[in-house]
């Protein structure tokens, strides 16, 4: 299972490879790839009981360390190479991110007990793909990267997809509907039709409402 982990590293290195190249299609395909083996490979450590078998060999250690690069430091680079911020304002934004996604991994309540991410939980490979396919332009990309930076430090919940057990399946089903629709973007680009593009969002908002609505009954109690 900690193999099957790893291969997020590959993968997160023939991203970083195709960035170098201009190949922003392939960078885009391999973060996805990696999203899916970060997404299913906990289910399947826990049914293999990892822990037990592998006691000495910490795979939240390398989780982390995979996950930081796939969905913080490489989609960074891909929109900085790909002309999505002002060169004056690339490193200090990028900056700003990096630093506040580094508290976001470290953080003693990043992960609650009863299984929300707390304060934004780094998604900066899904938002720069939206970023890039809306062709935002690098002033608002900025201010947004500037804002998601922000979040990190609000302590509002957000939903972990595969554990937060409120309309789990539901989430869990809308997230399999996204990934087929964002497969088929990646698939397309860079000129898929908008209104997939579009339709791609109905998952994000779903996410996004969920999280306050939990968030704020969570805070009730």
């Amino acid at each position: 299972m900690h193999a099957y982990t790893g291969t997020g590293a590959v993968l997160a290195f023939i991203a970083a490879q195709a960035i170098v190249h201009g190949d922003d299609r392939r960078a885009l395909a391999s973060l996805f790839a990696a999203t899916i083996v970060d997404a299913t490979d906990g289910a399947f450590a826990r049914r293999a009981r990892v822990k037990d078998v592998l006691p000495e060999v910490d795979g939240g250690r390398i989780d982390d360390i995979v996950d930081y690069l796939t969905f913080v430091f490489l989609p960074l680079l891909l929109l900085d190479a790909s002309g999505g911020l002002y060169r004056v304002a690339a490193l200090p934004v990028i900056a700003v991110v990096l630093l506040s996604s580094l508290y976001g991994f470290v953080a003693p309540d990043a992960k609650s007990s009863d299984h929300f991410f707390t304060g934004f939980p780094s998604y900066w490979n899904i938002v720069v793909l939206y970023l890039l396919l809306f062709q935002v332009s690098p002033t608002y990309n900025a201010l947004i990267l500037l804002a998601f930076s922000a979040l990190v430090f609000v302590r509002v919940g957000y939903v972990y997809p595969s554990r937060t057990p409120t309309l789990r399946v539901l989430t869990l089903t809308l997230g399999v509907a996204w990934g087929i629709l964002l497969a088929a973007i990646i698939w397309l680009w860079p000129s898929p039709p908008r209104w997939l593009s579009i339709a791609s969002l109905v998952f994000p908002v779903y996410y996004t409402v969920l999280s306050l609505v939990l968030n704020s009954r969570r805070s009730q109690r």
